[in-house]
């Protein structure tokens, strides 16, 4: 069993997760990182995926994260995402529904601007839908 350490994960809406963990699971862009108690000091930004969680006592929780950084030292690890969706949030028809509308959306664009936008609200939601395996 790892030792606990201090676990921040923050979205721009709230606090998300403010406990003692044994490891976290971090998608950083060079690449996933499993970080533990005592880590060398480490700042990275974050690609889409999930950040996986076993906390102190064995309980485990993941998340889909999108951009922001990690910071990781001796004494914790704080996640700044840009987005945090817990796992257990979300379900498949409730995912298929969003894709559909946001299908619909671009379709619906006339504005070329707008058409953007949507389409990247689009593959967000297809992102999560593969990451997650809904």
């Amino acid at each position: 069993m790892a030792e606990a350490f201090n676990f921040e994960l923050v979205s721009p809406e709230r606090l998300l997760v403010s406990e003692d963990v044994e490891s976290v699971l971090v998608p950083g862009t060079e690449g996933d990182m499993t970080i533990l108690k005592n880590h060398a000091p480490l700042i990275t930004t974050l690609k889409p995926g999930l950040l996986d969680i076993v906390f102190a006592g064995g309980r485990e929780a993941r998340y889909f994260v999108k951009g922001g950084f990690a910071e990781a030292n001796p004494s914790g690890l704080t996640v700044l995402a840009e987005t945090a969706i817990n796992r257990d949030d979300l379900d498949a028809a409730k995912m298929d529904q969003a894709i559909k509308d946001a299908e619909e959306d671009v379709a619906d664009a006339e504005d070329p601007l707008k058409r953007d936008k949507v389409q990247i609200h689009l593959d967000y939601l297809r992102q999560v839908k593969i990451t997650l395996g809904l």
